[in-house]
């Protein structure tokens, strides 16, 4: 059998493979840490269950608009510029099944065959995988513990080619916990745009942060940076929503328009029944973020 060059080309997720050892062998009795997902073990907030709840009792089980369910848009809308200081139209938010199909979708829309997406390492294993579906080529931008894992501007001059498409940047970190102070992210983000790359700016854990960290949204830092920065968020993380698949990204309307016509024809969007909890997530108490973030 011939497989097409995404099912040769793609590997299986080690993140995912792991987690289901772990469970396996957690089945099988065996006391197991699993280091695998990033998946909160505390439960989803009872004000969230609940709204899901009443979603289905409501009859709210019909398909929503692709992009989103209005009442979500908003709601997103509302934390974004709260929370992050950045100010989108409900055209500029696509709310997709996950964090991932959001940052998928971003890939499909900004990336080519010929592009490249640059990574620092070490990184989240999808992010070069979605590169590579895109039909672009992922190029890893070294980082060690001597430099905290941190990527800097002349680090990432040396791997800008004329092919460069886009940078992929994530603060808080996932696998390695490192935070870019603000200085340090103006300073790379500022230089990225200038020359002429698309950041995409993964923030799903931005609520998870501890001695004295600051989390900071590089859309927000000029109005260059909010022309050229996507940023990426969702609701595993913080409300622990993690089976129900929910996630958004916000940035220019062009983009953003595309990312629909993507997702019109591969999910069709985001669970309606998630959406109404997603509602209730951000508009609800966030005493559990506090309490989880604490813990």
């Amino acid at each position: 059998m011939t497989l097409s060059r995404i099912a040769r080309e793609v590997k299986t997720s080690a993140t995912l493979a792991i987690t289901a050892k772990a469970k396996q062998l957690t089945a099988q009795g065996i006391d197991v840490v699993g280091f695998g997902a990033g998946e909160p073990d505390f439960d989803i907030p009872e004000n969230v269950k609940n709204a899901a709840i009443k979603a289905i009792n409501d009859g709210y089980n019909k398909y929503t608009p692709t992009s989103g369910a209005p009442e979500l848009k908003e709601a997103i809308g509302e934390k974004l510029y709260k929370d992050n200081h950045l100010k989108y139209n409900p055209s500029q938010i696509i709310v997709s099944a996950g964090a991932k199909q959001s940052i998928l979708n971003i890939v499909l829309v900004l990336c080519d065959t010929g592009d490249e997406a640059i990574i620092p390492t070490p990184y989240w294993v999808s992010y070069p995988e979605m590169v590579v579906m895109a039909g672009a080529t992922p190029v890893f931008l070294k980082t060690t513990d001597k430099e905290q894992f941190k990527i800097t501007k002349e680090s990432l001059a040396k791997v800008i080619t004329p092919r460069s498409k886009a940078l992929f940047m994530n603060s808080p970190s996932n696998p390695t916990g490192m935070v870019y102070t603000e200085k340090e992210l103006r300073e790379i983000i500022g230089f990225a745009v200038e020359k002429g790359l698309y950041v995409i700016s993964d923030e799903i854990y931005e609520k998870i942060l501890y001695d004295g960290a600051r989390h900071f949204s590089p859309a927000a830092f000029s109005d260059e940076c909010y022309k050229k920065v996507i940023t990426v968020n969702g609701f595993s993380k913080v409300y622990a929503m993690t089976g129900w698949r929910l996630g958004y990204a916000a940035g220019p309307e062009e983009i953003i328009k595309a990312a629909t016509n993507i997702q019109d024809h591969t999910t069709s969007g985001a669970n309606s029944i998630a959406q109404k909890a997603g509602v209730e997530a951000l508009k609800g108490s966030q005493e559990s973020v506090t309490m989880m973030v604490r813990e």
